[in-house]
Formats: C-alpha cells, structure tokens, sequence
C-alpha cells in the first residue's frame, strides 16, 4: 500500500427539497385548503476517525464528496425524504484544514471521534405554512435551503507514543524491526527509508506501544534539503523523541546539534518534547570509543546516554523498558 500524508477534496452537502403547492380535494369536502408538504433535508457531510487506516491513499483516486438532495414535499401535507448523510472514513490522526492550509477546522485524534463538516440545507416549506384568515388559497411555497460546499486539505499526523529521529543510516529502520514486527526496507545507502513506519512494540500481555520511524533528516531540512521536514509533523503527537546516532561517526556531537537545530526550526514545541539519546552500532566501537563518545554526547547535552546495538540487540531490553516507563508516565499524566 502507497503511503500518502496530504490530499485536497471538494466536498459539498445535499440540498434542501422543495415544498410544495397542493390543495386538498376530497369527495364530500368543500373547502379543502392547501396541503403542500415541506421539503426533505439534504444529507450532511461527516467525517469519521476509523482504526484499521494509516494513509489517505484512497483520496488520491476519490477527491469529489457529494450528499444527495432532500426530496421534494408532496399532497397531503407529506414531508419530502431526508437524503442519507455521507461518512468519509479517516484514519487516525487525520487533521482537516481549510483551503488556505493554516486553518484548521478539524482535529480527528481520537478513534471514534466524528465531526460534521458540511450541513446538509433545509427542506423549503409548503403552501400549507403560509395560509391565514385572509389568504385561504396560498399559492407559494419555498425551495430548499442550498448545501455547503468547500475544498478542504486532509493532513495525517500518525499516533505513535515515541518518535525515532535521527540521520540517515543512523540505524533506525533496523532498531524498528528489532523491536517490533515491522518490516521495514533496510539497506546500507541512505535514504532508505522514504515514508513513515508504525511499529508496535509489546514487551507483555498488558504493556506496549507505538514506534514511528520517520525519514531521516539532513542539515537544511527545514529549507527543503533532502525530503524536508514535511514528515516531523508524524512524531508532533509523541510523548518522547528517541534520538539515533550512529556511534561510528567521528563527530557524533555535531550530528546531534545538526538534528536538534532542525527540530528547533520546524517548530520549537516538538524540540521541546522529552528526548531519549542513544549511541547506535556501539558492537563496532572499542570500549574506549564508547566511554569517549557516549561522555562527550552526555555533556553537550545535558542528559543520559544510552548505548545500542541493533544488529546484535545490546542494549534494547534496558532501552525498552525505558520507553515504555516514559509511555505509561505520560498517560497517566494525560488522564490526571
């Protein structure tokens, strides 16, 4: 399945039906009087977060949503029909933005949750509304209420619990099929990796999370240098960024400061996020490379250092029970 994060699509809700003019005529009844019915109402347009969806794939092909009219009012004061609603299924995560692509009019981030979008318009009245004392016999009556219509951008913002950052080749798409049953392309060129991956990882019956894997990035992303910074917006809604170096570089400082420098200028909230370093292939480092490079990691950033080897898998259980530590205390600080 291709992966798609954006997709513009018009969408526009039914009409309302038409009321109608109709006179009752009854054998044995004189005087009928009007009894035009109202209109039906249009269908609305809603949108529907579903489990199951990971990419807007599908709005590459449909890009038109368009509800029915309500029917039209008839005798015997019958109400016309109200047209069926219209559910557009979205995965998770999905933000629905206005034309402009800054307003946001939606934010689906939960499973389940629904909004309504487009209003389907309202059946007109029939003559049988507008007869009085002195206008027995009304010859008006209304056409339906328009729907809404509008172009809107669909953006995808995956749901993952830790965001994996790093460089490219820093090992990441390794550690993610380590850890989890994802799959993902690994090769030894960078730039393997060209769409987010989701993995879930399960340390036992009742703990597990979710793992995203996003391109790497490179000095200048954030001015479009090799695939930008367009997929950062995948790892906004982690609890903690797990940051990948690759331990056999020589300047692996520098390489941290490279990847912070593009999360600070993509935005600041996200580089604000609790972050986890770890010194990837430390299995090709001597024990003095790793107490030289993982001291000078921990004092230009303030924080622990964590050593990793994806290929022989030293150090991942500690490094998963970590995340999963830093997982549940962020959730239980969301329902506090």
């Amino acid at each position: 399945m291709k992966f798609l994060d954006q997709a513009k699509i018009y969408v526009r809700s039914g009409d309302g039906g038409d009321g109608v003019i109709a006179f009752r005529r009854e054998k044995y009844i004189e005087y009928g009087g009007p009894d035009g019915g109202d209109g039906g109402r249009g269908g609305d347009i809603l949108f529907r977060a579903v489990p199951g969806l990971n990419t807007l794939i599908d709005f590459r092909y449909t890009q038109h949503f368009k509800a029915r009219k309500g029917g039209n009012g008839a005798g015997s004061n019958r109400t016309g029909a109200a047209a069926e609603n219209v559910t557009i299924n979205v995965p998770v995560g999905t933000q629905i933005f206005d034309e402009d692509r800054e307003t946001l009019l939606a934010d689906l981030d939960a499973e389940g949750k629904e909004v309504l979008l487009c209003r389907g318009g309202d059946g007109g009245l029939g003559n049988t509304h507008f007869k009085s004392s002195t206008n027995r016999a009304p010859r008006r009556a209304d056409k339906g209420w328009p729907g809404e219509e509008r172009w809107v951008w669909l953006r995808l913002k995956l749901i993952a619990d830790i965001g994996l950052v790093g460089l490219p080749n820093a090992g990441k798409s390794t550690l993610l099929s380590v850890a989890s049953r994802a799959r993902p392309k690994i090769a030894d060129y960078p730039f393997t990796t060209l769409h987010p991956q989701l993995g879930v990882v399960r340390l036992n019956n009742t703990e597990e999370f979710v793992i995203a894997d996003i391109p790497g990035l490179i000095e200048g992303a954030s001015e479009g240098a090799g695939l930008g910074d367009r997929f950062l917006g995948h790892v906004e809604r982690c609890a903690t960024l797990l940051h990948l170096i690759d331990g056999t570089e020589s300047q692996v400082v520098k390489h941290w400061r490279l990847i912070r420098k593009e999360l600070e200028a993509y935005d600041p909230e996200l580089a604000a996020k609790p972050e986890i370093i770890v010194l990837n292939k430390c299995d090709s480092l001597t024990p003095t490379q790793r107490s030289a490079k993982k001291r000078a990691l921990a004092k230009a950033s303030g924080a622990e250092v964590m050593m990793l080897s994806g290929a022989t898998q030293e150090g991942l259980p500690e490094l998963l029970r970590l995340l999963q530590d830093r997982v549940t205390t962020a959730k239980k600080d969301r329902q506090g």
